[in-house]
């Protein structure tokens, strides 16, 4: 039982008493969120593998299904955050609509601490048996947001991983002609040669040429002002594709930031949304005045 000192008046005891915080809501108001959240993520998992077909006849894309995901699981934390701000706000007794809504607030923040945590440690992998495969639908929905800004940025730029090097197609031609009575050494020599002088330093660039000139000449039993014509002509090919290259990953880039920077605000949008719906589930909780007790 709460002391009240004796110098309190009773009308100050009473408001001390009507916005204490109570812990034991709180909690509850966070469990009953998360397992509104874990239930609602199984039915949005039921769903989505129920439509999927097994021959991939009809079925959505990878963005289409990362998106479905990501706005499931954001509109299932909503819900779960009006149970469990409704629950804290009820639990609480309090029948001050405000006390009882923060109750509801703070519940849907212990809530949220409490997902980032398992989807960021390892306490999620060490989740096995029954608890497995709920630990895996709540993984996969909460990453379903980052799924949808990776795709977004794949279908917006090329993958940097696709971006050729721009010395490949040049050593493949030049390793394509034969001469010479050890071809295959020859072939070397003027691949090193001629890459030596496409991505060497500019101040060798006049030796560079006229040693890759000479090794080409070779490899193709060539007259040397033939091979060096090639050697120029390897060079505005490799200026160019060099030139694609860099546009493309600056275009990756590009796609990938604004797609990070998307995710972020969603992310911060559905987590005011769900502190929202705690507050205001928290309200709705609240015990009417007339049947309070003090």
């Amino acid at each position: 039982m709460l002391a009240i000192s004796p110098s309190v008046v009773p009308g100050e005891s009473r408001a001390v008493l009507l916005h204490q915080v109570s812990w034991g809501a709180i909690l509850a108001g966070a469990v009953a969120a998360l397992v509104a959240q874990i239930i609602l993520n199984m039915i949005g998992l039921g769903i989505g593998l129920s439509a999927l077909s097994t021959t991939g006849a009809g079925n959505p894309s990878a963005g289409t299904a990362s998106l479905t995901a990501g706005l499931w699981w954001v509109a299932s934390g909503i819900v779960a955050s009006l149970i469990g701000g409704y629950l804290a706000g009820r639990l609480s007794g309090r029948p001050s609509g405000s006390t009882a809504a923060y109750h509801g607030l703070v519940s849907w923040a212990v809530t949220t601490l409490v997902v980032l945590y398992l989807l960021t440690s390892t306490v999620g992998g060490l989740i096995g048996g029954t608890f497995g495969t709920v630990s895996s639908a709540i993984g996969g929905a909460g990453q379903a947001i980052g799924s949808t800004a990776q795709t977004a940025a794949q279908v917006a730029a090329p993958n940097l991983n696709r971006i050729s090097n721009p010395l490949e197609g040049i050593e493949q031609q030049v390793r394509q002609s034969a001469g010479g009575q050890d071809p295959a050494a020859l072939r070397d020599a003027a691949v090193g040669a001629i890459s030596a002088y496409l991505s060497g330093d500019a101040g060798e660039k006049a030796k560079a040429e006229d040693r890759a000139a000479e090794a080409l000449a070779k490899a193709r039993n060539i007259p040397v002002d033939e091979a060096r014509t090639q050697v120029q002509t390897y060079q505005k090919q490799y200026e160019q594709a060099a030139a694609e290259a860099k546009q493309k990953a600056q275009a990756a880039a590009e796609a990938t930031r604004s797609a990070a920077a998307q995710g972020a605000l969603y992310a911060a949008l559905a987590l005011v949304l769900g502190a929202l719906a705690g507050f205001l589930g928290g309200r709705l909780g609240a015990v009417k005045p007339e049947g309070y007790r003090l």
